[in-house]
């Protein structure tokens, strides 16, 4: 499937952050030429600077919610593919700051809409949102694409907000099919170089790092995790198919298998088993703001139409993860561990 993307100009909004470092290296090894436009990495460390990704790419440190800065980054890169990653993506920071939320998630998608509908040159766009942008009803069976959209929490439905957007610039800019346009609606990711806080594996990790107790703060909510690769190869695929055939152009839930939609606590088991060193974790639920306690998706479509399967259960990514992890703690490298995974993935 790679070799489409030789010499391909890809433009890749959020390329700062964990999947959008771990997208860049599998299009830098593509051979596609890479533009990125984002913040300054949202933590520290980052795998977009551990990785070395900045030197083989056309990285452009600006704003989503500006537009001129935007645009310009956007007329440099003309682009043939845009996958639009930024964000602000924490839930519980959504709280503290929903209008940052607001204008980033939104409006953001509005903006990098703009500079599609200006351009002459794009010919295939994926927007990337989240499984929270269906209304949540807290039952058992998975979300279908044609669920009504109204996330719960700032993140959530601004997200949904960013959906409704582009169905709007889909329906009202982009009915000739000339500019082939879908969302992808994605779980949780694991996966190594993922610092990010409020996120279960990242505080796994902080925890054996500082020589800390693992704390646990919501075990029994149920989420559907899978390996960063698995959406990213996704994402490349429905951008590749819709390039191609625009019939493909839609909605799509990416999720792993119903296996993989385990407890947090669940989660931490495998993870404390893949360390080793009698590695143990501690309950301490405390309440919190409003987060879903059950939440999956129903990934019919994707398989159906694609003939999609999981390449990694959750039991391997968090292996990959530990591997990862312990190359990094043991100052090995980055890039290396990166391309390996990569090309286990690609070639299972």
């Amino acid at each position: 499937m790679l070799d489409f993307f030789k010499g391909k100009k890809i433009f890749v909004t959020g390329h700062t952050g964990f999947k959008g470092a771990w997208l860049c290296k599998i299009l830098i090894n593509a051979s596609a030429e890479v533009t990125g436009y984002a913040l300054n990495p949202p933590t520290n460390p980052s795998l977009f600077e551990i990785s070395g990704i900045e030197k083989e790419m056309n990285s452009i440190i600006g704003d989503i919610r500006d537009f001129e800065s935007l645009e310009k980054a956007f007329n440099y890169g003309q682009p043939e593919i845009v996958i639009h990653l930024a964000a602000q993506p924490l839930v519980r920071e959504s709280y503290k700051d929903p209008r940052y939320t607001y204008e980033t998630n939104v409006m953001g998608t509005v903006n990098i809409l703009e500079c599609v509908r200006k351009s002459n040159c794009v010919k295939s766009v994926l927007n990337v949102t989240t499984d929270k942008v269906y209304h949540n009803n807290e039952w058992e069976w998975g979300y279908r694409e044609n669920e009504p959209l109204d996330g719960y929490d700032p993140y959530s439905n601004s997200k949904s907000c960013s959906e409704l957007v582009t169905h709007s610039y889909k329906n009202s800019f982009f009915a000739d099919g000339k500019i082939a346009i879908s969302t992808a609606r994605a779980g949780n990711v694991i996966g190594g170089g993922d610092f990010a806080k409020d996120r279960i594996i990242p505080d796994c990790v902080r925890a054996v790092e500082n020589k800390t107790d693992l704390i646990v703060r919501n075990p029994h909510s149920t989420r559907p995790y899978q390996h960063v690769l698995e959406p990213l190869y996704v994402y490349l695929m429905i951008v590749q198919k819709q390039y191609e055939e625009g019939k493909y152009a839609g909605y799509y839930n990416v999720g792993p298998d119903e296996c993989d939609c385990v407890t947090t606590g669940d989660l931490t088991d495998l993870f404390c088993k893949a360390w080793g060193d009698g590695l143990t974790w501690v309950n301490n639920y405390d309440g919190g703001p409003h987060e879903a306690n059950f939440l999956k998706l129903d990934c019919s479509k994707l398989k159906s139409v694609f003939a999609w399967r999981a390449k990694w259960h959750i039991r391997e990514a968090i292996e990959k993860t530990v591997e990862w992890t312990k190359v990094y703690f043991d100052n090995g490298s980055v890039s290396e561990i990166m391309d390996k995974q990569i090309e286990e993935f690609l070639n299972k």
